[in-house]
């Protein structure tokens, strides 16, 4: 493919340009040794997922668990406490021992001698042409074009108006793992998954939180699930859903949040934590003749190339339904394979997507809820079960948490499954395993052992619950 026409002066073209270094970095493989490579990255490499969000977030999670179950540990026959939280301790290990150097790491790699077809950039990047974009290395300024282009820029925390146009000091999953010691008190302005996690870090390490919530608190979830996470939360924080923030202001070692109803609600600091936006919008895609949809992402066939510029393609957040990181590197994989293989597309893998939220406690799903299962006109038959009718759950003194399945009465497929409880992100693969080979629940019940007395059984109980003709 040739270098494409324009006025505008190219300082140097490639065979490939990528821009960012979250899955995108992973495309350049062996296979592409052969290929002039550029890749563009203004922060820092590595991505969300290992700088401020995944990554980081779950080694406070797990911290924040061993806190809290070690003072609700009165239910096992154990006197315990935490005396202290040494919270500068856990930024060094989780930073500076880990993150930082892995990320510093990534960045010497693509710079080194190791991958001699690559050119770091790490200017911010902008289209001014077909393929061809505005960026730097270091103080200089440079264009670059590429025969094929993968945008993989990744997404950044959404911030109500009424919060920034307020000028208030606040924080997102950015900087606040990073803060000098854990507030006093925390106001959380949303209600998914972001700001389940660190309601839980936070009050688990002796924070008083409070969440401010438009809605619902994880209102996607299905409705037994949905239901039981609010109430659980309702007892752990202080909750206040429904309300809208209509403005903040700086009060005396804190911030005030004011709502719609005429409350307000104050505290030590302010984290925003209502959703992410995919940051198509801060490439001036137009100027590459490249459709951005109505939320600022990059618009892609099912094959992952951009429906209106040759040659461009994008993954991850920048263009993805699924704003995670699992998505992101299995559309990674297929967009890789498509610019070996121009002849054998394959489309982004989008079937049976599972999600896992580790707040507490902990929270999966994959496929259909309920709901959704009976507006797409299917007979279904239900099982709710509980971890404390297992022998597992017994052991663990657990009193809330459940395994939902949904399942197809008359084909006895699977269509969806839900956990909310201890290890839920990991007991939920089993049923992603059925849904990915399209398995037949009954057999799946009876035909294989499961291990007693542990906590897969949960599943093994909701799978036998099920009821067909």
């Amino acid at each position: 493919m040739d270098a494409p026409a324009s006025d505008i002066v190219v300082d140097h073209h490639y065979d490939l340009v990528i821009i960012g270094t979250g899955s995108g970095n992973s495309i350049p493989g062996p296979e592409f040794e052969d290929r002039s490579i550029a890749i563009i990255e203004k922060g820092t490499f590595g991505g969300t997922c290992l700088n401020v969000g995944c990554i980081p977030t779950k080694m406070f999670v797990h911290a924040a668990d061993t806190a809290l179950e070690t003072a609700r540990a009165g239910r096992l026959g154990l006197n315990a406490r935490v005396d202290s939280v040494d919270w500068q301790g856990m930024v060094s290990r989780i930073f500076e021992d880990r993150v930082d150097p892995i990320a510093a790491g990534g960045e010497e790699y693509r710079r080194g001698p190791e991958t001699p077809n690559i050119d770091v950039y790490d200017q911010h990047a902008v289209f001014v042409g077909e393929r061809t974009l505005r960026t730097g290395q270091g103080e200089e300024q440079k264009i670059i074009s590429g025969d094929q282009v993968v945008i993989a820029a990744g997404s950044r925390p959404f911030i109500p108006n009424a919060i920034e146009a307020s000028g208030v000091r606040y924080h997102t999953n950015e900087d606040v793992m990073r803060l000098p010691e854990p507030p006093k008190s925390l106001v959380i302005v949303g209600g998914g998954f972001i700001a389940m996690e660190f309601a839980h870090v936070f009050d688990a390490l002796g924070s008083d939180v409070t969440i401010v919530s438009r809605s619902a608190l994880m209102r996607s979830l299905d409705k037994d699930l949905g239901e039981r996470i609010n109430e659980l939360a309702a007892d752990r924080y202080r909750l206040i859903c429904g309300p809208t923030v209509i403005g903040a202001e700086e009060s005396e070692g804190g911030v005030t949040v004011r709502l719609d109803d005429g409350s307000s609600v104050s505290g030590d600091v302010l984290l925003v934590a209502t959703g992410r936006v995919p940051n198509g919008d801060r490439l001036d895609l137009a100027s590459g003749g490249i459709e951005m949809t109505d939320e600022g992402g990059v618009e892609v066939d099912e094959y992952g190339r951009s429906t209106s510029a040759k040659g461009v393609w994008a993954l991850g957040d920048v263009s993805s339904p699924y704003m995670l990181k699992h998505v992101a590197n299995a559309e990674m994989r297929a967009v890789r394979h498509n610019l070996l293989h121009p002849d054998d597309l394959r489309e982004m893998p989008h079937d049976h997507v599972p999600a896992a939220t580790f707040t507490h406690p902990q929270i999966a799903t994959v496929g259909m809820t309920e709901e959704q299962a009976r507006d797409r006109g299917h007979d279904v038959t239900v099982k709710v079960q509980g971890y404390g009718d297992v022998a597992y759950g017994w052991a663990l003194e657990d009193t809330t948490g459940i395994c939902k399945l949904i399942a197809d009465r008359d084909t006895g497929k699977l269509l969806g499954a839900h956990y909310m409880g201890p290890q839920a992100a990991t007991l939920i693969q089993q049923m992603i395993t059925v849904l990915a080979f399209d398995l037949d629940v009954r057999r799946v019940a009876t035909e294989q052992y499961w291990i007693h007395p542990a906590l897969p059984e949960v599943t093994e109980n909701a799978l036998l619950g099920l009821e067909f003709d």
